[in-house]
């Protein structure tokens, strides 16, 4: 997908201002990425299809018209900060590197969505939000983001888990001691990803 068809996609679903706030965000990321490594220099050329796109897909996912979001290790801002950018809900953004979490903070700011878009600088540990989604860009495993991040899930909390290859022998562990209903949804900026969709989440 180059990166006219990425920005298309997201104009078509959510509108050109959307877009426009958008690019303005990963203008900044870009800046940044020579102060610290948000993103791969390599990606750079791509960042509306690997990184900003990456990011909106999960909007239709979530099955939210709005809502309280929680994204877990955002880092330069990704997905949750986009997501915000194109989603009306509230957004936490977790991001335990404290640089990270003052650029993100920033950004907030000058885009205008500081007044639902709240940046943690710690880990999702100690964070007490009730979320209706999280989401979570290939942190940890999904057994170890579920121990983290379970106090911030209700009976009816979506999880949006942004993979590489779906590990089978992951999920089969992963039943021993969560309940779960769970399905798979292939990345439409990679043929080697997938989103890995968690419902009715529960310890056993």
């Amino acid at each position: 997908m180059t990166e006219e068809q990425a920005r298309d996609w997201v104009v078509q679903r959510y509108g050109e201002e959307a877009a426009e706030r958008i690019d303005y965000f990963l203008n900044l990321v870009i800046v940044e990425n020579d102060q610290q490594n948000l993103i791969a220099p390599s990606t750079i050329a791509t960042i509306w299809a690997r990184h900003a796109l990456d990011s909106v897909q999960l909007i239709p996912l979530a099955d939210r018209a709005d809502g309280q979001w929680v994204d877990i290790g955002t880092g330069g801002g990704f997905p949750g900060m986009v997501v915000a950018l194109a989603w009306p809900g509230r957004m936490a953004l977790v991001e335990p590197r404290k640089r990270r979490a003052d650029f993100l903070r920033e950004c907030a700011e000058r885009l205008g969505v500081a007044d639902r878009v709240t940046v943690y600088a710690s880990k999702i540990e100690a964070v007490d939000v009730k979320a209706d989604v999280i989401s979570a860009r290939a942190v940890a495993t999904v057994e170890n983001l579920l121990r983290a991040a379970a106090h911030c899930g209700k009976q009816d909390t979506r999880w949006l888990l942004p993979r590489g290859r779906l590990d089978e022998r992951e999920i089969k562990t992963l039943k021993r001691q969560w309940r779960f209903v769970f399905h798979v949804e292939h990345s439409i900026t990679s043929a080697e990803s997938s989103i890995v969709i968690l419902d009715r989440v529960g310890a056993r």
